[in-house]
C-alpha cells in the first residue's frame, strides 16, 4: 500500500444480535483511527445472512454507534446491497479458473475428513470437482444441481505485516479450497468482505484477533481478483476476571443493555478504549478530545485486554459526579417514577445527597427510594448494639422536639445532643428511622432533604415501633 494512500476504515458488523462490547471497541478503535489520520471512518452492514440478519439488530447497532458518538463519515454501505458485485468478481474467478464449482455430498466431504483425520493430517478439501469444466458445471447448474464456488487455493506461504502483531505468515498449502459462495448472488464473509474491502477504497482493516485466520483467505481471494488490498491490524481478545476467557454472558451483552442500566457514554468510551489500548502515562481517565490525539495502533496492546465491570462501575461513577445536579437530573428521568420527579426541590436535594454512592443511574432507584416512600422495617433496626429500647426512644423524642423548635437547621443541636448521649445511640436511631436501612447518607443530610413535616412523621411512627 502506497504511503500516499488516503486513510479509510471501516466498521462492518453483521445484524444477527445485537451490538456487544467487543464489537463496540473495533468500532471505537477504527474512528478512533480514522480520526487521528485525518482519514474516514465507514459503516458496513454485512448482512448477506438473510435468515439471521434482523433489522432490529441493525437498528441497536445504529443506535449504539450512536450513543457512543461514532458517527460514519459516508452513508452505510450494506451488503444485501451489492449482490450485482460479487456476482461479477465470482463470475470472473470462474472464467479465469481461479474458482470452480464443487458438487461434492456432505456425505463425501466427512469421509475425507475422518481419513485424513485418522492419518493424522490436518482436514482440508482434496481438491476432487478442481477439474470439472465450466461448461459442465454450469450445466449441472442449470439442471438444479446444488453446489458452491471453491477458490482455488495457492500452495504457498501467504505473509501480512499485522499493525499490532508484526509480521504473521500461513502455509495455504494446509489451508484447502475453501468454499468463498454458495452462488453467484450468495457469497460467503471472506469473499463479500475481501471485495467490498477494496471496492470501498479500504486503506486499513483494524478488527478483533479471531479474525486473523480470515486475513491470508481474503489476501489471496484479492490477489485472485488482481486487486490491492487493505493493511490489517488485529486487537486482543477480551479476556475475564485471572484473564481466563470471557464467558459467553458477558461477551454476548449488548451495548444497549449497558446504557438501559444507566451507564453514561462518556463512562463507556473510557472503559473501551482501555479494553487494550493506554494513553501516555497510563492514566485511568482520558476524554474523547485526548483519546484522538494520542491513539496510535503502536499503543495497542498484543496480549489480552481484561474486562472488569467493576472498573467500569468505577469510571462511570468517575464522570457522573462531574455532572451538575441538573444534568443529572434530565439523565434520571427514564430510571425513576414522575412523581419522584414531581417532587422538584427533593428530588434535587436527594440528587445532590445521593450522587456519591451511585454507579449508574439505575442505582438512584434502589438508593433514593427511601426519601419518596416510607420504608418498611422492623423496629430492632432503630436499636444501637445492646442500648435498651427505652433510651433509643427517649432520644428520638429529643430530636423530635429539636426538629418540632427549629426552623431547618438542626444541625448543631442534634450534634450537641449526640456528643451528650452517644453518637451511636442519637444518630443510628435517627438515621434508621429516617431512612429504614443501614447504609444511607447520614442522617442530618436525610434530614435536609425530607423536610420538617415529613422527618417528624418518621421519627413518630419509630417511636411507635420501640413502644408497641
Amino acid at each position: 500500500m502506497e504511503a500516499s494512500r488516503p486513510i479509510r476504515v471501516r466498521f462492518a458488523p453483521s445484524p444477527t444480535g445485537p451490538l456487544h462490547l467487543g464489537n463496540a471497541r473495533a468500532a471505537l478503535f477504527n474512528w478512533l483511527f480514522a480520526k487521528h489520520e485525518g482519514g474516514k471512518f465507514l459503516l458496513r452492514i454485512e448482512d448477506t445472512d438473510k435468515e439471521r440478519s434482523k433489522k432490529e439488530f441493525e437498528k441497536d447497532i445504529l443506535d449504539g454507534l450512536a450513543w457512543l458518538g461514532l458517527k460514519p463519515d459516508e452513508k452505510p454501505v450494506r451488503q444485501s446491497e451489492r449482490l450485482e458485485i460479487y456476482a461479477e468478481n465470482l463470475e470472473k474467478l470462474l472464467n479465469e479458473k481461479k474458482a470452480y464449482w464443487c458438487f461434492c455430498k456432505p456425505e463425501e466431504l466427512e469421509m475425507e475428513r475422518q481419513s485424513q483425520l485418522s492419518l493424522g493430517y490436518a482436514p482440508k478439501y482434496g481438491g476432487r470437482c478442481r477439474n470439472i469444466s465450466k461448461e459442465e458445471a454450469d450445466e449441472r447448474i442449470k439442471k438444479g444441481e446444488k453446489g458452491v464456488i471453491r477458490i482455488v487455493m495457492p500452495e504457498k506461504r501467504v505473509s501480512f505485516h499485522d499493525g499490532v502483531k508484526g509480521k504473521i505468515e500461513f502455509d495455504m498449502a494446509l489451508v484447502g479450497d475453501v468454499i468463498i459462495a454458495k452462488g453467484l448472488r450468495e457469497p460467503l464473509y471472506n469473499f463479500a468482505a475481501a471485495v467490498d474491502d477494496v471496492f470501498m477504497n479500504i486503506s486499513h482493516v483494524i478488527r478483533g484477533e479471531d479474525h486473523v485466520s480470515n486475513t491470508p483467505k481474503q489476501i489471496v481471494i484479492q490477489e485472485a481478483l488482481g486487486l490491492a488490498g487493505p493493511r490489517f491490524a488485529h486487537l486482543p481478545l477480551i479476556l475475564g476476571k485471572g484473564r481466563r476467557k470471557l464467558s459467553k454472558r458477558k461477551l454476548e451483552t449488548s451495548l444497549n443493555d449497558y446504557r438501559k442500566e444507566g451507564y453514561l457514554a462518556e463512562a463507556m468510551l473510557n472503559f473501551l478504549v482501555l479494553l487494550g489500548w493506554h494513553p501516555k502515562e497510563d492514566r485511568e481517565t482520558i476524554n474523547r478530545e485526548d483519546m484522538v490525539k494520542e491513539f496510535t495502533l503502536e499503543r495497542v496492546q498484543k496480549g489480552g485486554a481484561v474486562f472488569s465491570e467493576e472498573k467500569l462501575g468505577w469510571l462511570n461513577s468517575r464522570y457522573l459526579k462531574q455532572l451538575k445536579p441538573e444534568e443529572i437530573i434530565g439523565k434520571l428521568k427514564p430510571f425513576v417514577p414522575g412523581s419522584w420527579i414531581a417532587k422538584k426541590k427533593m428530588f434535587l436535594k436527594a440528587v445532590e445527597t445521593e450522587r456519591e454512592r451511585m454507579k449508574t443511574f439505575r442505582d438512584f432507584r434502589g438508593l433514593a427510594a427511601f426519601f419518596f416512600e416510607l420504608p418498611e422495617y422492623e423496629a430492632k433496626l432503630l436499636i444501637w448494639k445492646e442500648t435498651p429500647s427505652e433510651k433509643i426512644s427517649d432520644n428520638l423524642k429529643k430530636v423530635r422536639d429539636i426538629v418540632k423548635a427549629g426552623k431547618g437547621d438542626y444541625n448543631n443541636e442534634i450534634l450537641a445532643l449526640a456528643e451528650r448521649e452517644g453518637r451511636g445511640e442519637v444518630l443510628w436511631p435517627l438515621r434508621a428511622a429516617l431512612s429504614g436501612q443501614t447504609a444511607s447518607p447520614g442522617p442530618l443530610e436525610i434530614l435536609d432533604v425530607l423536610g420538617k413535616t415529613e422527618s417528624l412523621k418518621r421519627i413518630n411512627w419509630a417511636i411507635k415501633k420501640l413502644e408497641s
